[in-house]
Parts: C-alpha cells; sequence; structure tokens
C-alpha cells in the first residue's frame, strides 16, 4: 500500500490540520502517518492556544519514520515557527521524499495567526525550495509575495513570481476571488485553470489542509501533478457539498461521504448528518 506523511499542527476539533490530513489520506487510499509539528486547543469556532512541539521531537518523528517506512509522498502544513520550520526542512533534505506538498498554512478560520510573522521569511528561504507543489490561498501568496491580488492576471503573475521563489509547481487557490473558486495550477511553463463551483455553506473548515492531503495522496498512488491536483479538486468539493454542520462556527468537510455512500452506508450515516 502507497504511504503518505503529514507534517503539521494537531487541531483538537478534528476538523483541520493532522486530524484533517489523516481522513483525507485514508478516503484517498493511501495509509498515512504523522508528524506533529504544534498543538492547538481549538474548536469549530476559534483557536484558544498553541503549543509548539520541541525541535528535538519533531526531528526525531521524522526520522522515526523515515527509517522504517517507504514515504511515498509528503504534505507539510502548520509551521508555526523558524526553528520548527528549519528544523523539517533539514529533515526533508536529509529523506530526499519524491513528493512534497507545502500547505502554507498562515491564518486559522477563526481568525488566529498560526505562522508568526518573523517565521514567513524562513518559510520562504526553506520551504518553497524543497516543495514539489505549494498551495497557498490568496491572502496567502499575498503575504508571500508582498502584493495584493486582485484578479486572473494577478493569480498568473502570482504563480510565475512564486516559482521563481523556488517552488517546482503551484496550485493557486481562487476560493477568495469574487464568483466560482477557480484555482490555477501553474507548472512552471504552463497555466492550467481548474473551474469550480461555489457552494454556499459556513462548514469549510480543513478545506486547505484536506485538499492538500488528497493531493499528496494522490502522488503516492503514482498520478502526475496535474492529475494528482483535478483529482483532489474533485474530491474537495465533494467533502464541501455534504459538509457536516458539527459544532457553532465553521464545521467541517466530510471525508469520508463518498466512502459511506459506495458501501450503502449512507441512508443510516445521514440520519445523524444535517445535510
Amino acid at each position: 500500500m502507497k504511504t503518505a506523511l503529514t507534517i503539521a499542527g494537531s487541531d483538537s476539533g478534528g476538523g483541520a490540520g493532522i486530524q484533517a490530513d489523516l481522513k483525507s489520506f485514508s478516503a484517498n487510499g493511501v495509509f498515512g502517518m504523522s508528524v506533529i509539528t504544534a498543538i492547538t486547543a481549538q474548536n469549530t469556532r476559534e483557536v484558544r492556544s498553541v503549543q509548539d512541539i520541541e525541535v528535538n521531537i519533531i526531528r526525531d518523528q521524522i526520522e522515526a519514520v523515515f527509517d522504517d517506512i517507504t514515504v511515498d509522498a509528503v504534505k507539510i502544513g502548520m509551521l508555526s515557527s523558524a526553528s520548527t520550520i528549519e528544523t523539517v526542512a533539514q529533515g526533508l533534505q536529509k529523506y530526499a521524499p519524491s513528493n512534497i506538498v507545502l500547505d502554507p498554512v498562515m491564518v486559522s478560520k477563526g481568525g488566529h495567526h498560526l505562522l508568526r510573522a518573523e517565521a514567513v521569511t524562513s518559510l520562504i528561504e526553506h520551504m518553497l525550495p524543497i516543495a514539489t507543489i505549494i498551495t497557498p490561498n490568496i491572502p496567502e501568496a499575498e503575504v508571500i509575495l508582498g502584493y495584493p491580488i486582485s484578479n486572473k492576471k494577478d493569480m498568473e503573475k502570482a504563480c510565475v513570481e512564486i516559482t521563481k521563489l523556488g517552488a517546482r509547481s503551484v496550485l493557486l487557490k481562487g476560493g477568495h476571488m469574487k464568483g466560482d473558486p477557480d484555482d490555477l495550477y501553474y507548472d512552471g511553463t504552463d497555466f492550467h485553470w481548474i473551474s469550480g463551483t461555489r457552494i454556499e455553506t459556513k462548514n469549510t473548515h480543513g478545506t486547505g489542509c484536506t485538499l492538500s492531503s488528497a493531493i499528496a495522496a494522490n502522488l503516492a498512488r503514482g498520478f502526475d501533478m496535474l492529475e494528482a491536483v483535478k483529482r483532489s479538486k474533485s474530491y474537495i468539493h465533494m467533502a464541501i457539498e455534504h459538509s457536516l454542520d458539527i459544532g457553532r462556527g465553521h464545521g467541517p468537510t466530510n471525508h469520508f461521504y463518498d466512502l459511506y455512500r459506495k458501501a450503502n452506508m449512507y441512508q443510516e450515516a445521514e440520519k445523524t448528518w444535517s445535510n
């Protein structure tokens, strides 16, 4: 069985971070492993507190996995400090996995900053050069580049500039633009627009984590990057369309909806779902 490793923070509410990544890995057909970089006390409404994991523990987690298990793809999420970023970069440079998906997590759905301002430069310098693909949303790309992105022409320019910083390819997510959430994939040479349809729901907690983990899973399974991106876009659309109204804030996506449906578990399961 193919494998994928998530290097990210833990979300106690279960909708994002390590928890969402492992669900997405499973739903997309790979065995998931984890390196926890931080622990967040979080629910659907807020992040109450964050504690970074000591860098020696992060290093040991990375080495423990790679020294024993073949890693077919890596997904990177929350890296809150410069020291964490440098530790993860060193570990991945040591083992050189073929597929590295970087989701530059900066702000939670509730508005809590998960990447310290002083760590942005470290992220750019250490993580972008080793990323096979980076998957920022518009606000994250604006922080990386330092200028606003207002339209599709700006998105194309942003993708080119991000590859100049070292990333081999970019999936710039268009969910923060007006209209339908069309995403732009840039492979370093050509642009590929991937159309989307906006779903009216507040339950979008963990969408970025879920999408980037799906991309990692599909790369692990052997799909080329464009096909992995397209498959993952379709997957996250399904997960949002059937999102779960859990909690009093931004509920999570429904990672296993399609599997439940195919297993004829949907009619029973839907009794506990609100949509």
